[in-house]
């Protein structure tokens, strides 16, 4: 079983930049599609950006351009870039891994984290 532990969150003024990051238990690149999802208070869950097993991305429409995802295969540590942060990014945001199905719209996850919290203000 994976073990998924985020962190990196916080709260910026709206145009800022954060970097969040999940610490993988075991080795998942090359087997794992790894990615993040996000869901807001009274809002459904959305699939943020994807890599898959052979490192490709993918992300949903409105983060294009603005969020990068990677990974440190020596670390097994997942990053999300984010810049030009909006207000509608505000959300908590975690990190999932799974064998199957790796697309930006992937909201479920065989394993995943507590989650970290992005406030973005105006």
């Amino acid at each position: 079983q994976v073990q998924l532990v985020e962190s990196g969150g916080g709260s910026v003024q709206a145009g800022g930049s954060l970097r969040l990051s999940c610490v993988a238990s075991e080795y998942t690149y090359s087997r794992y599609c790894m990615g993040w999802f996000r869901q807001a208070p009274g809002k459904e869950r959305e699939g943020v950006a994807v890599i898959d097993s052979h490192g490709n991305t993918n992300y949903r429409d409105s983060v294009k351009g603005r969020f990068t995802i990677s990974q440190d295969n020596a670390k097994n540590t997942l990053y999300l870039q984010m810049n030009s942060l909006k207000p509608e990014d505000t959300a908590m945001y975690y990190c999932g891994a799974d064998l199957y199905d790796c697309y930006a719209g992937k909201t479920v996850f065989a394993y995943w984290g507590q989650g970290t919290q992005v406030t973005v203000s105006s």
